[in-house]
């Protein structure tokens, strides 16, 4: 049986607890599905939320729970998060839009501020692992 614990040492400030952990500790799983880069597009592939991030972020997170879903999970299953973006300025708004979907159960998170993702227009990308 899967048992996932999540957590920040007592000796360590997580100054952004709201939207990650420091660790996740993941012991017997019995699935891990590992996601590829989720961009801003809708199901016909089109983007979504040209030169607004924080519908980016939204819809980056919508394709992650289609993706999670069409293996058996969800986004709490989630345990680490890479997300990519074009501009690091709008922090806020990536962080206010991921709160609307992670509310408990947080991943582990790293952010990385890059030059260009993969076509024009895209502001941002989110990679995952999920545990079942």
């Amino acid at each position: 049986m899967t048992q996932i614990t999540r957590g920040n040492p007592p000796n360590l400030k997580n100054v952004r607890s709201g939207i990650y952990h420091h660790y996740v500790r993941i012991d017997n799983p019995t699935s891990l599905i590992f996601l590829s880069g989720q961009l801003s597009r809708d199901a016909e592939g089109k983007l979504v939320g040209p030169g607004d991030m924080a519908e980016q972020t939204r819809q980056a997170i919508r394709n992650m729970q289609t993706v999670l879903a069409a293996a058996g999970g969800t986004l709490s299953d989630i345990v680490s998060t890479v997300v990519y973006t074009t501009d690091i300025r709008t922090f806020k708004d990536i962080v206010a839009a991921r709160m609307e979907f992670f509310k408990d159960q947080l991943p582990t998170s790293t952010i990385v501020e890059v030059n260009h993702l993969a076509d024009p227009g895209l502001l941002i990308e989110f990679q995952a692992v999920a545990a079942l």
